[in-house]
């Protein structure tokens, strides 16, 4: 294959795969996204309104590709055993994959996912996953990587799975997962130290200053960072690395990791940075929804890696 391929964003939130796969010469040619909000921020920076609901778009009617990346929902499906083989997904948007997959056949994919996935049912969820990938012909690889061990300082753990169709790329088992890599990245080349506008609650205050009188807080430093601020107890890190962020940094609160030092909130900008985004990336929506939209998505750099190994056996 040249060096040029396509690819689509499914589930694609803001943009996180597009964006590293562009990167390394892949031409989107679709993508979808539910979300209203993710739309927006996803025209704002690719000048591209990405189509609605999966479920109700045909699988004939997506382009061809060369792959097709996502970070699905994993919406709970319990099976016992493996009976009903590709049906066992219906009602689910992994089941959406599947027909694309089945339908399309790309060389190639890679999706995304929370670490429990793995063993999401005692193992049946991730079992009933990998055997219908493989039953449409695909050779399955899977890893846990953490967003830290490749120079993204966020302590952030996803698995990703990626599949090759065994009788178009015969150098399927060439495949391996990036290594890691040396940290060079940290969290104080990331935060303004400048920025001193506090944003915190007077209550949220408070309780930092009861947790460090109690000693609750370990080797407070100018790259403390805190979550989960509570009368009773809070999180902490102190490495220079940033603690995961989450969806639920949109509803706003504790949610959003806190810089001691500073007395603040990290930004929406700062935010976007420690994921892995670019700094001119455009966030158009309000502050919750920005926070929200960044928790969700999947760090870019992790998945430009993983896209390199991927188009050296392609």
């Amino acid at each position: 294959m040249s060096n040029k391929f396509k690819f689509i964003d499914l589930f694609a939130g803001i943009g996180g795969f597009r964006l590293a796969l562009e990167e390394i010469n892949g031409d989107c040619v679709f993508s979808s996204e539910i979300d209203k909000f993710a739309q927006l921020t996803y025209y704002e920076n690719f000048k591209e309104k990405p189509f609605g609901d999966i479920t109700k778009i045909k699988e004939s009617e997506i382009p061809n590709h060369d792959i097709l990346c996502g970070g699905f929902p994993c919406q709970p499906f319990s099976i016992a055993g493996l009976r009903k083989g590709f049906e066992d997904t219906r009602g689910t948007l992994f089941f959406d994959v599947l027909r694309i997959l089945k339908e399309k056949k790309p060389k190639s994919f890679i999706l995304e996912n929370v670490k429990g996935l793995v063993n999401h049912d005692k193992g049946n969820t991730f079992d009933v996953i990998k055997s219908n990938l493989k039953s449409l012909n695909y050779e399955v690889y899977y890893e846990v990587l953490n967003t830290k061990d490749f120079n993204i300082p966020q302590n952030r753990e996803r698995i990703f799975i990626v599949g090759f169709e065994k009788n178009k790329v015969k150098n399927y088992k060439e495949f391996s997962f990036p290594k890691r890599i040396k940290s060079t990245l940290k969290l104080e080349n990331i935060i303004d130290y400048n920025n001193k506008n506090s944003d915190i609650t007077d209550t949220v205050r408070k309780h930092l200053k009861s947790h460090i009188e109690n000693n609750k807080i370990k080797n407070i430093n100018k790259h403390t960072i805190i979550t989960e601020v509570r009368p009773s107890r809070c999180s902490s890190r102190s490495d220079n690395i940033s603690p995961c962020l989450t969806a639920k940094m949109g509803t706003g609160g504790n949610n959003v990791p806190i810089i001691l030092d500073l007395k603040r909130r990290i930004s929406e900008d700062e935010a976007l940075q420690i994921m892995g985004f670019p700094k001119n990336f455009i966030l158009p929506n309000s502050k919750n929804q920005s926070y929200k939209q960044i928790g969700n998505s999947v760090s870019p750099k992790i998945v430009k890696l993983i896209g390199e190994e991927i188009i050296k056996v392609l």
